[in-house]
């Protein structure tokens, strides 16, 4: 693990209320800890209370749990893991998502069926036509409770006889909604894996 975790590296952190996602860079590594430099006060990441940990190494997501040994103002010791895992090679985890929603681009809705999604951008099939200059409207339900609007630029539109396969990628309200999708998708497709 500790030469996974360097110096000047980002990392995001997330307590128990995503609310709280913070990010920071480690500004130290020893053999039991890490010293990590946050942006933002530590408002809900408590001593002693576990967090979830991302960020991009060269080998892909770097995923753990840890938690705070000190906190002086926005610099937190950070106890060494003591496992961690890669999501994936990509920037971030793919799942399948597969739902029935609309696309809106302005007053008209398109209706579509996703296939999957990451916090970079989905991947969806349709009958409808698809302008790849447009910026369309989305709101992804994550539970319940929970959806998050965003705004979604395609990319690549394949013809097949079923209509189009489209992927594109997502633009964010704010970082704390991109959060969100990251760690809702890193949960899924660790519970994926378990099953």
């Amino acid at each position: 693990m500790r030469e996974l975790i360097s110096k000047d590296l980002k990392v995001t952190i997330v307590p128990h209320n995503f609310k709280n996602a913070n990010k920071g860079v480690i500004t130290e590594v020893a053999p039991d800890y890490f010293m990590l430099e946050l942006d933002y006060e530590p408002e809900g990441i408590l001593r002693s209370n576990y967090c979830e940990f991302y960020t991009q190494t060269q080998y892909g997501m770097l995923y753990f749990n840890s938690y705070a040994k000190e906190i002086n103002g926005k610099t937190l010791k950070i106890a060494s893991p003591a496992k961690h895992k890669f999501l994936q090679r990509r920037q971030y985890t793919r799942i399948k998502y597969i739902l029935d929603l609309d696309l809106f681009e302005g007053d008209r809705a398109l209706k579509i069926t996703t296939l999957d999604i990451s916090a970079g951008g989905m991947k969806f099939k349709t009958n409808e036509n698809i302008n790849i200059e447009s910026k369309y409207q989305i709101t992804l339900p994550l539970s319940e409770e929970q959806n998050i609007s965003c705004t979604f630029s395609p990319i690549r539109i394949e013809k097949n006889t079923e209509g189009y396969t489209i992927s594109g990628k997502f633009e964010f309200n704010s970082n704390h909604d991109k959060m969100i999708i990251i760690q809702y998708c890193a949960k899924r497709d660790i519970e994926i894996k378990n099953k």
